[in-house]
C-alpha cells in the first residue's frame, strides 16, 4: 500500500505528506507547530528544503542556519541534521534523491 498523498505524524507537532515520487527523486510537504522539531538524524539521501511559510533553525553537522519563507537549504548526503520550527504553521517542501524507500514503504 502506498502512502503517497496521505498526511502522517512524523514527530510530535510535525505532519508530513509525500507529494510525488519519480525514478530517483521525491518531494514531501512537512507542516510544523511552533517549537516542533525534526529530530537529528542522517541518511544517504541528498536533501533540499524550501521554506513555504514561517521560519526555522536547521542544524547541519553542528552548525545552525536560519531559514524563513522563500529560503532554501541543501543537506548533503550523510550530514547529521535536524530542524526546529520558530513559528506556528511553518511549512517546508523537502526534496530527496535517491528515493527515500524507508518513507515510501510505510
Amino acid at each position: 500500500m502506498s502512502n503517497i498523498g496521505v498526511w502522517e505524524q512524523a514527530e510530535p507537532g510535525v505532519q508530513r505528506k509525500i507529494l510525488k515520487a519519480g525514478k530517483d527523486l521525491m518531494m514531501m510537504e512537512v507542516h510544523f507547530e511552533k517549537g516542533a522539531e525534526g529530530y537529528e538524524h542522517s541518511h544517504v539521501h541528498e536533501q533540499m528544503s524550501y521554506c513555504l511559510k514561517g521560519s526555522f533553525v536547521f542544524r547541519i553537522d553542528g552548525k545552525e542556519y536560519a531559514v524563513s519563507q522563500g529560503d532554501s537549504i541543501v543537506i548533503p548526503s550523510e550530514a547529521k541534521h535536524g530542524v526546529t520550527s520558530l513559528e506556528e504553521g511553518s511549512a517546508l517542501l523537502d526534496v530527496f534523491t535517491p528515493l527515500r524507500e524507508d518513507l515510501l514503504k510505510r
